[in-house]
């Protein structure tokens, strides 16, 4: 008797890298899920993670013993815009208790946000959280070189060779540095404002290059990361969520791959006044009030 061949299978169930899994559920970002990884956080079928692994979705998943519920690959991410004021760290551990930019943020179920980026304690303005490990992943990425603007205010005056320097580059302990643009926003002596931009986040960077060329910084105020502008109307201290056409644009800018009919979903009240703009790679902010 000839035996039937089997019929094929609809589809192959498809492993995927763990640290990715980890990142689209929500957890970290790829490079904190590695980290998490190498200091044995994180278990697979009740064994210790190792990097590189891959997973399918009948595998057991678990971080600091904490069972991980993967997410669909279509669920649409969410992202909050949070004005940071000075005083406060972005992180969720520190040994001095101050105050963290995450106390501040909607709770959630089942996934946390993820801070794109950080500002140090004395600088304020945009910060961009969200719950997509991959988009925290690319935006963060030095070789995508995700624009920064800033709004600077110096006690004293570029003179032109100070900002020809600024704009050439300058050496840095860490490497060296410069600014794609740098413009005069106007102001007197100790409140004379600056406006610059940079393809990178090295921790001070920019306190750190004025410093090199003999200038204080005496207020640091982030307004723009990549496409996504400090809203002017929305007061220190305050979130506001982005709606799904604007996280839509974000995802796709980022080179990310979105469903069309694809909706936030879990959505928290939203604080503040207005909706979150994306406008195209270069738009401007406000620069603060002297």
């Amino acid at each position: 008797m000839t035996r039937k061949p089997e019929a094929p299978a609809s589809h192959a169930v498809q492993a995927e890298k763990l640290q990715k899994v980890l990142a689209q559920a929500g957890i970290g970002s790829r490079r904190e899920m590695e980290e998490w990884i190498e200091r044995g956080r994180i278990t697979v079928n009740g064994k210790p993670a190792t990097l590189g692994m891959r997973v399918t979705p009948d595998d057991q998943i678990r971080v600091d013993r904490k069972l991980i519920q993967r997410r669909s690959a279509f669920k649409a991410p969410r992202i909050l815009i949070y004005h940071k004021p000075e005083g406060e760290i972005v992180s969720r551990d520190d040994p001095d208790k101050r105050a963290s930019v995450f106390d501040k943020l909607p709770r959630m179920r089942g996934a946390k946000w993820i801070a794109i980026g950080r500002l140090d304690f004395n600088t304020s303005g945009l910060l961009v959280f969200t719950t997509s490990g991959d988009l925290a992943n690319r935006l963060m990425h030095p070789r995508f070189e995700v624009e920064r603007e800033y709004a600077v205010r110096l006690l004293g005056e570029l003179d032109p060779q100070q900002i020809a320097q600024l704009k050439e580059g300058v050496e840095l302990e860490d490497g060296p540095a410069h600014f794609d643009h740098l413009e005069d926003a106007g102001g007197e002596g100790v409140n004379h404002w600056y406006r610059v931009t940079l393809r990178e986040g090295r921790n001070r960077e920019v306190r750190r290059m004025f410093e090199l060329v003999g200038l204080k910084v005496s207020r640091l105020m982030r307004t723009r990361f990549g496409i996504i502008n400090l809203p002017p109307r929305l007061g220190r201290g305050k979130t506001l969520e982005l709606e799904a056409p604007d996280v839509t644009a974000v995802m796709r800018w980022a080179g990310l791959e979105m469903p069309e009919d694809i909706v936030v979903s879990e959505k928290a009240p939203r604080r503040g006044a207005g909706r979150g703009k994306t406008p195209r790679p270069g738009g401007r902010s406000r620069t603060p009030r002297r």
